[in-house]
């Protein structure tokens, strides 16, 4: 059964916040997943994407209450009091079980109806502090682009709307649906944010910069053994050259990022491949089933048997050496176990391989 993703307009929100959920889950893609996602608006037909568009056939506020998704753009004006119905919507849906979103300024309407007290949340870097200051239970976090907080999520401003919308992509459809839209989207299925995100990196923009030929060879090579040395040979620097220049684009370590480019890879054989445990180690590099599990384990949460059966259409047979313990197996199977699987997944470590 398809989710249902419900985005709540009022007079005069931005566009571009409105754009980006209508962009992602309003398109019918079931050529990457089927069923795709039930899309709806609600709010009054008579309100102005920027003063300029009106929507047509706008559903009621109560609607909200149906959806699995329910979405929050963006703020008019943030010296105002947001909407009475439009906050006691919201918080009619959560109550309902709703996974609430919202993108730059929503995250006040969030506040207003009390579903980030005691939460770390962010917005617009320009209102971070006013929201901070409104809203003292707020833990307001202005240097990411986005909050995952389970059943609430926020995002910055602006373009950050489209990296949190791919993110609930990737937590209900899996990575590989989600870097397939980002392709088709031409844009990074991730910019690191300082959210531990195990997929492709941000990509170096302008053939000039210094990595700009370095990333591709090391991402077609990833089941050959590198070191920090092999890479700064390759890229003609010495070693500290070559990690200052990784923090500036990717904001990792080398070693941290060639090894969140093998996470990511193996996660991607696991979700649309057969090979096993042993075939997909070798093939990002991991060199045996047992390295790639623990760094699995650590970086995602869970084991690879567990996020395959969670990500795989069609299941398959668990392999003897990758039993799921404490519980996993049941956990990969109840109805939220995929947005929770990802949920739990840890910020990166320094991991030398």
């Amino acid at each position: 059964m398809p989710r249902t993703v419900a985005v709540a307009i009022s007079d005069g929100i931005p566009i571009l916040e409105v754009a980006a959920p209508c962009e992602v889950f309003g398109v019918n893609r079931v050529d990457l997943s089927d069923p795709w996602y039930d899309f709806m608006v609600c709010g009054s037909d008579s309100a102005r994407f920027g003063g300029w568009f009106r929507p047509e056939g706008a559903r009621s506020l109560d609607e909200l209450a149906t959806a699995h998704t329910v979405i929050i753009p963006a703020c008019r004006d943030v010296a105002e009091e947001p909407p009475a119905e439009l906050v006691e919507a919201v918080r009619a849906a959560h109550d309902a079980g709703a996974r609430i979103v919202s993108i730059c300024t929503g995250s006040f309407v969030l506040a207003a109806a009390g579903l980030l007290d005691g939460r770390r949340a962010t917005t617009h870097w320009i209102h971070a502090d006013l929201l901070a200051a409104r809203y003292p239970g707020v833990t307001v976090d202005a240097d990411v682009l986005y909050v995952d907080e389970g059943d609430v999520l926020t995002s910055a401003g602006k373009s950050a709307g489209i990296d949190l919308c791919l993110h609930l992509v990737r937590l209900d459809h899996g990575a590989a649906v989600a870097n397939a839209l980002a392709r088709r989207l031409v844009m990074p299925p991730h910019r690191d944010g300082g959210q531990a995100q195990f997929v492709a990196p941000p990509a170096v923009s302008g053939q000039d910069h210094p990595l700009a030929d370095l990333l591709p060879w090391v991402t077609a090579r990833l089941d050959e053994p590198m070191t920090v040395v092999d890479l700064a040979r390759q890229a003609n620097m010495s070693t500290r050259t070559l990690s200052r220049h990784f923090n500036a684009v990717t904001g990792k370590t080398p070693l941290q990022w060639l090894l969140s480019q093998r996470i990511n890879q193996a996660q991607e054989l696991l979700e649309t491949t057969d090979q096993s445990i042993e075939q997909i180690a070798a093939q990002t590099g991991m060199g045996t089933a047992g390295t790639l599990r623990r760094h699995f384990n650590r970086m995602v949460g869970v084991s690879p048997d567990t996020y395959r059966r969670t990500f795989r259409a069609e299941p398959l047979v668990p392999e003897v050496e990758d039993e799921p313990a404490d519980g996993e197996a049941e956990f990969a199977r109840r109805p939220a176990g995929r947005a929770e699987l990802l949920a739990r997944r840890r910020p990166l470590e320094l991991i030398c391989h």
